[in-house]
């Protein structure tokens, strides 16, 4: 009986460790495909972020709304329903833009209103708004830090 030759063992060995390399090369791209998935994810829900982030700001520092803001605002948050849960959507949707809405209608109404009672209790009602959205601010980082902490 004679001994195989060394050439016959490599050979039996080549298609398994062409199989680990393999595996190894495929398991590598599933997990940059991952990462790559968590970054996209990130980005959309940060440009959603922002732009609420963005309308406050310009409130607080213009002390006023404007069209051009909260179509910024609206046409920035859009997407939010596809990428955050609903106590994120009904907070964009709901609480804040109905504040927007209230101060915008606040506004409105101060134009052109002489001075009185009246004008007194609008420009109240717009600086109470105005200092709850200066509250939001830290509010919005609360609610939306569990969506943007980079995590591996």
């Amino acid at each position: 009986m004679t001994e195989p030759h060394w050439t016959t063992y490599l050979a039996a060995l080549l298609t398994p460790t062409i199989a680990v390399f393999g595996a190894s090369i495929a398991y590598h791209q599933w997990r940059t495909a991952q990462n790559k998935l968590k970054l996209d994810l990130f980005e959309r829900r940060l440009s959603i972020y922002e732009a609420a982030r963005d309308y406050l700001a310009s409130v607080l520092t213009s002390g006023k709304t404007s069209q051009e803001a909260e179509l910024k605002f609206l046409s920035g948050t859009r997407g939010a329903k596809w990428l955050f849960d609903d106590a994120i959507v009904q907070y964009l949707d709901n609480v804040l833009w109905h504040k927007i809405c209230e101060l915008g209608c606040i506004q409105s109404e101060l134009e052109g209103l002489p001075a009185g009672e009246e004008r007194s209790r609008n420009v109240h009602a717009s600086a109470d708004i105005r200092k709850w959205m200066v509250e939001q601010t830290s509010v919005l980082d609360k609610k939306f830090s569990p969506y943007l902490s980079l995590r591996h």
